[in-house]
């Protein structure tokens, strides 16, 4: 008799939840429309990586030509060289650039000068705000070889005047620290924000055995911290072979052209550019491949190796 009573009280019970809850429901279908909009609704167009486009005919009339795309982008004397161009800059910046906000976050979260931890934050934070078009003026205005900031104040100190943007081994050091000069700050904001979350407990009892301050960090900030540091890394590890579009660019030239030309403005300048809309379905689905097989492999990596993981 409990048992038949007991089912229709659950049922009720969830019931009531689910009307308590549907203004949260409500709020979730725009964000979902536009997931399926923008998101999914994209994916159609991915058989023409296969077909042969034309723009005036049905993506089902358009010829099949199965992998020859594919096997054109390989077969491309430019394919392995901007290849490792793409993953020589990407590689870089996260080694480089990863480590670095990390570092930031936990000096300021050990700064006990309020003031100052604020005025620093702030201009750490400023140059996220500054737009692609805007950073790369600036960079072209400080490296240029006769009114440059930069070549000015080498020609003070007796040397020689250097044309940054068109010398090859100066292109990948520029892109990489001026991008971790812009993205810095906002990263460092992720990891204050984790160790804010650190239990004030853990850190009294380190103080009570006798930590000074860098074993508490090293023991207590950074683990505490940890979570954060593998996920956003899994992320970063996702994106090696998707060097910003914009930025890179801006910044090519003919001069440096052979160490700053992308898979992403290769795609571009063949595909998009050259009408070839095929090549660059084929090209563009290559790189999410290798995107996906990044965060998958990432992902089991850090799972095996510690508690966390994205999924």
């Amino acid at each position: 008799m409990a048992s038949k009573t007991s089912k229709p009280t659950r049922n009720s019970s969830l019931k009531r939840q689910i009307k308590r809850s549907i203004p949260y429901y409500m709020l979730l279908i725009l964000p979902l429309v536009y997931l399926f909009i923008f998101h999914y609704m994209p994916m159609w167009g991915l058989q023409i990586a296969f077909r042969d486009f034309q723009s005036q005919t049905s993506v089902f009339q358009m010829p099949w030509r199965g992998l020859h795309y594919f096997q054109q982008f390989f077969s491309s004397s430019l394919f392995w060289q901007n290849f490792r161009n793409t993953v020589a800059i990407a590689a870089y910046s996260l080694v480089a650039g990863f480590p670095l906000p990390i570092i930031l976050a936990i000096c300021l979260n050990e700064c006990r000068q309020l003031k100052f931890k604020k005025t620093v934050q702030m201009i750490t934070y400023m140059p996220y705000f500054i737009t692609t078009v805007v950073l790369v003026s600036m960079i072209l205005q400080f490296t240029a070889r006769e009114t440059g900031v930069v070549n000015n104040l080498i020609a003070l100190l007796g040397g020689n005047r250097v044309d940054f943007m068109a010398r090859t081994q100066y292109f990948r050091h520029i892109f990489v620290w001026t991008g971790i000069w812009q993205s810095m700050g906002f990263n460092a904001i992720i990891y204050l924000a984790a160790l804010s979350g650190i239990s004030p407990d853990l850190i009294d009892a380190a103080k009570v055995d006798g930590c000074n301050k860098w074993r508490r960090i090293w023991h207590v900030d950074i683990p505490g911290i940890m979570p954060t540091i593998i996920v956003l890394l899994i992320l970063n590890i996702s994106s090696l072979v998707n060097v910003g579009f914009e930025r890179i660019f801006l910044m090519q030239n003919p001069f440096n052209l052979s160490v700053s030309e992308v898979l992403s403005t290769y795609i571009w300048r063949v595909g998009i550019s050259g009408g070839n809309y095929s090549f660059a379905a084929a090209a563009g689905l290559f790189n999410n491949v290798i995107s996906f097989s990044l965060i998958v492999i990432a992902n089991f990596t850090a799972r095996r190796v510690s508690e966390t993981s994205l999924w």
